[in-house]
């Protein structure tokens, strides 16, 4: 087990943490969280050996394997698959002594090392590095290609799946999905579920961190508490400890109402789509988490756009691609105010395209795209973090702006997104990556877009940044189109899921809890051999069919009939909460001689409130079967 003891650490003169005391049981996935800067790196660092401790002492198996993600960018001409085996250090240095007992002619040291390989797996390491290559998005021909031919983020990935090679005791990541898509982080998720070593894993990601962990170690004020259960337990019980502090209580119940304005407000224009009841569910949840944040340094909102034309750009009939080679054809988009679309697709797909089609750097090659003459664009992606002027101060940044503006209302503005007065007259050379995405979202939001192409952009964002962000975007008015493998950013900022896939752009009919297993039943059908399956096609009669169908629309109607019921009952019950709410605010039902009627009130309001709760949930459940079943029919 790894043990901490009374354990200090200083990097320079800042005191990181002291006093901390913790025990990692063998096997236990550990979620390590905390606002950048606390200390959750260099925690990683204290475990490689490549720091020491100022004082206490912490203990870990010596012979323990451990595994980490290099930061250093190969570039060497070795294959892929091969830096990949590389990650299995016991494997290649079985191989050495193979190759040098062959060629010694050592067959009695032959037999040995062959039954070593076996019980290492050797025989099946090069199809475990394939699997690992293909989960993080790589495709059959690139694991024979140079490490030196892929980009940055590529060789990052590369680094992962090395380090998952590794058969270790402890795994060590640290935001592994920084470089991910979403299709790759749902398989890591599962990959990691499976791992039987003890991991300890730094991420922002909440979703990510839910399906993974059973304990979160949370660092700050310079202390490092553990939690047992998942970042949601973790929430809660945060929560709980920060509402025994009477100021925070304050705050969260102001942070609650803000955002149940924003849970009413997209009840009454929700559609029944699937996508936009799964973001009313995911408001909801917003209401039980505001609580835990209520301590973040960053607040900010996107002020109204100067103009807002609708529609805002309409693609019509519209392929893109790069050079000769066409990634999308036929695409047909149209984007109106107050439009929330998460591009979902398999990597390589073309969403990045697509956004920069919307962007306007990249002309299509045959379609319309009609632009508003007023369209005002905010468009966010990895690349424009390195086209900050490293030399300028975020004010100044600002001030290229607005040259009008108040020095000091840019400095209020900034601390918005967490700079301090100190960060805002500092080069942005040196930031973080984290530091650098904040100014670049400042600087999106400052211009007053009405149409905000997001493109990944909670690479480097900690868990309050992203909280922010979320949070921002519900009021919102212009349109979003965004890219993210942070599902939690998807469920409570889209209301509709488009789905880029096999060179067309359509309408994902599923929720995005549904997406990962759509992912599986692709990868499957794409094993399949061409015109697999499909002997079985026509075997049903025509005459069988119609019956079949005359049958399923025949279902649909006690469904249809229950939905308008339920929205009927809905909508008295949302009156009758109206008027008892309007009757709470009359001060004289507050006197003593009225006690007893405020006891009726609260306790019909309360059953109403109950009742409603119930109708909402059953609601959604029969708009969901009513989907399904109107989706197999078009089929």
């Amino acid at each position: 087990m790894l043990r901490f003891n009374e354990l200090s650490l200083r990097r320079g003169t800042r005191l990181l943490f002291e006093q901390a005391s913790l025990v990692v049981h063998p096997g236990w996935k550990v979620g390590v969280t905390g606002a950048n800067g606390c200390g959750k790196s260099s925690l990683f660092a204290l475990l490689l050996g490549e720091l020491h401790t100022d004082s206490g002492d912490f203990h870990r198996p010596g012979d323990w394997v451990i595994a980490h993600v290099a930061q250093e960018m190969p570039a060497d001409k070795r294959a892929a698959i091969e830096y990949v085996l590389d990650g299995d250090a016991e494997l290649r240095a079985v191989e050495v002594e193979l190759a040098l007992a062959e060629r010694n002619n050592d067959g009695a040291r032959l037999a040995v090392l062959h039954g070593e390989f076996e019980s290492i797996g050797g025989y099946t390491a090069r199809s475990r590095a394939g699997q690992l290559l293909h989960g993080l998005g790589f495709k059959t021909a690139d694991e024979s290609r140079p490490v030196s031919d892929f980009s940055g983020g590529w060789r990052m990935r590369l680094n992962l799946g090395r380090a998952l090679m590794c058969r270790s005791d402890l795994l060590l990541l640290d935001e592994p999905t920084n470089h991910l898509d979403l299709d790759a982080v749902i398989w890591l998720e599962s990959w990691l579920r499976a791992y039987r070593g003890t991991l300890l894993l730094i991420s922002h990601d909440r979703d990510f961190l839910d399906k993974v962990c059973s304990h979160i170690a949370h660092l700050e004020h310079q202390r490092i508490t553990l939690y047992t259960g998942n970042y949601t337990a973790f929430e809660r019980m945060r929560a709980e400890r920060l509402a025994g502090q009477q100021a925070e209580y304050q705050k969260q119940q102001r942070e609650i109402a803000h955002i149940r304005a924003y849970v009413d407000r997209f009840r009454a224009k929700a559609t029944k789509a699937r996508q936009a009841q799964s973001r009313l569910k995911a408001l909801q949840r917003m209401e039980q988490i505001a609580p835990a944040h209520v301590d973040s340094p960053f607040h900010f909102s996107f002020r109204d756009a100067e103009k807002m034309p609708d529609p805002l750009l309409n693609l019509d009939q519209v392929a893109a691609g790069y050079n000769d080679n066409t990634l999308l054809s036929q695409v047909r988009l149209l984007l109106s105010p107050g439009d929330r679309i998460g591009l979902l697709g398999p990597n390589g797909a073309g969403k990045s395209t697509l956004i920069k089609l919307l962007a306007g750097t990249l002309s299509p090659m045959q379609g319309e795209c009609v632009c508003a003459k007023d369209l005002k664009t905010g468009y966010f992606a990895q690349h424009q973090l390195e086209q900050l002027q490293v030399q300028h101060t975020p004010l100044e940044h600002l001030q290229q702006l607005d040259p009008r503006a108040r020095e000091q209302e840019l400095r209020d503005y900034l601390g918005g997104f967490g700079f301090s007065n100190d960060q805002t007259l500092m080069p942005v050379g040196p930031f973080s990556g984290g530091e650098k995405a904040r100014l670049v979202l400042a600087l999106i939001v400052y211009q007053r877009p009405n149409l905000l192409l997001l493109d990944e952009p909670t690479n480097h964002l900690d868990l309050e940044m992203r909280q922010a962000l979320a949070l921002a975007l519900q009021d919102y008015t212009g349109a979003v189109v965004l890219v993210s493998h942070d599902r939690h950013l998807l469920r409570v900022t889209c209301d509709r899921l488009v789905l880029v896939h096999d060179g067309k752009v359509d309408d994902f009919p599923l929720s995005l809890d549904e997406y990962p297993q759509w992912l599986m039943e692709q990868g499957r059908q794409d094993k399949e051999t061409p015109g697999e399956g499909q002997s079985n096609q026509g075997v049903a009669s025509r005459k069988e069919t119609k019956r079949l169908q005359a049958e399923q629309r025949k279902r649909l109607q006690p469904l249809r009939k229950k939905v308008t019921e339920t929205e009927t009952e809905l909508d008295r019950l949302h009156t009758l909460q109206r008027e008892l709410e309007h009757e709470l605010v009359n001060p004289e039902l507050y006197t003593e001689e009225n006690r007893a009627r405020l006891k009726t009130i609260l306790f019909e309001k309360a059953e109403v409130d109950s009742r409603s709760e119930v109708m909402e949930t059953n609601w959604l459940e029969v708009c969901e079967q009513l989907e399904v079943m109107q989706a197999e029919l078009n089929q």
